[in-house]
């Protein structure tokens, strides 16, 4: 690129130029980066800043959090609660929807997120990230409950991830396509490094928790199974394994160079149909990478189709490549 092209720009020509985005999307989702650029600052002060450790408390999934979780948490409502793009927020840490209050103008649109994806790794130095996704608020809607979010994937207005790794990451769809953006310190701006990112359609390389073979369902089973076979087996070629343990790195090295990651159902909590959360990390993610090229299903059906019935229902994920995802997809279905 001859000359850098700050993230406002950019957004600015999909609004002006290109008719993607309306302003007030455009502003929104410039105070959800400025959110994720001290979500940035707060990850590496580490140790310095006292971040590091647990919370001693615990969030509505009953998952332990960390006192970087929290922080992640308000800065995001902090920052947007105010600016009159926003009717209400939900997020993992919360267990009910948070409005907007009165004192505030309130917005047309939705903001979900997973204000820290990755809380184990926050300790040990590990790439760790933010998740979110904007809805648009019913039309006819008066005031605002839990059932304004429950809109299927498909209907996302924009949604991205920030992973904080050695560079600080941005990666956006508003539906044109995936944007890669770098935090520049010196300038204290996200500069766009990628435009029109997509995903290889084929790959040699998966990502899962592998420690919970013994619980997956016979399709996961198989399709992994037939990857450790390697070149002698029926897939005819080599695979290399890859997980960290945290959706947004996971997902964004896939982003990068292609692979499938799944989180699929197990057996220990048969009545859960998976772990990650349909609202604020598969449906962001599965736009993303469907935006890039890519595909994103339950083992049944693509993830952007799925009615939620719940703010923080849970889905089995398969995503990434579009040949895999389709392959380990055709295993889970029965044959007529």
């Amino acid at each position: 690129m001859s000359s850098k092209i700050s993230l406002s720009r950019y957004l600015v020509e999909q609004q002006r130029v290109a008719g993607h985005i309306p302003a007030e999307l455009r502003l929104l989702l410039e105070v959800v980066a400025r959110a994720c650029k001290s979500i940035s600052h707060a990850v590496n002060k580490g140790a310095l800043g006292g971040v590091l450790g647990s919370a001693e408390s615990e969030n509505v999934q009953g998952e332990v959090q960390k006192k970087l979780d929290i922080i992640a948490n308000e800065v995001l409502i902090e920052a947007n609660e105010w600016g009159g793009h926003l009717a209400a927020m939900a997020s993992e840490e919360m267990e009910a929807i948070y409005v907007v209050p009165n004192r505030y103008p309130k917005g047309e649109y939705l903001l979900m997120f997973d204000p820290l994806d990755g809380s184990s790794n926050i300790d040990v130095n590990v790439s760790i990230g933010t998740i979110f996704s904007v809805l648009r608020m019913p039309e006819d809607d008066r005031g605002v409950d839990e059932g304004d979010f429950l809109q299927p994937g498909r209907q996302q207005v924009a949604a991205g991830y920030c992973v904080y790794g050695p560079q600080t990451t941005l990666v956006l769809t508003v539906g044109d396509g995936v944007a890669m953006f770098t935090l520049d310190r010196e300038q204290g701006s996200f500069v766009l490094t990628q435009e029109n990112v997509r995903i290889p359609e084929d790959t040699r390389e998966f990502a899962i928790n592998m420690s919970n073979m013994r619980h997956w369902d016979e399709p996961v089973q198989r399709y992994i199974n037939e990857c450790l076979q390697g070149k002698d087996g029926p897939r005819g070629k080599d695979f290399n394994m890859r997980w960290i343990a945290s959706m947004v790195a996971d997902v964004h090295r896939i982003m990068t160079r292609g692979g499938v990651f799944m989180y699929p159902w197990d057996k220990r909590e048969p009545n859960k149909p998976g772990k990650l959360r349909l609202m604020y990390e598969a449906n962001p993610m599965a736009w993303l990478i469907e935006q890039a090229g890519g595909a994103a299903t339950n083992g049944h059906q693509r993830i952007l189709d799925i009615q939620p019935s719940a703010l923080h229902e849970r889905v089995s994920v398969i995503l990434g490549s579009k040949n895999e995802v389709e392959l380990a997809t055709s295993y889970h279905t029965p044959k007529v």
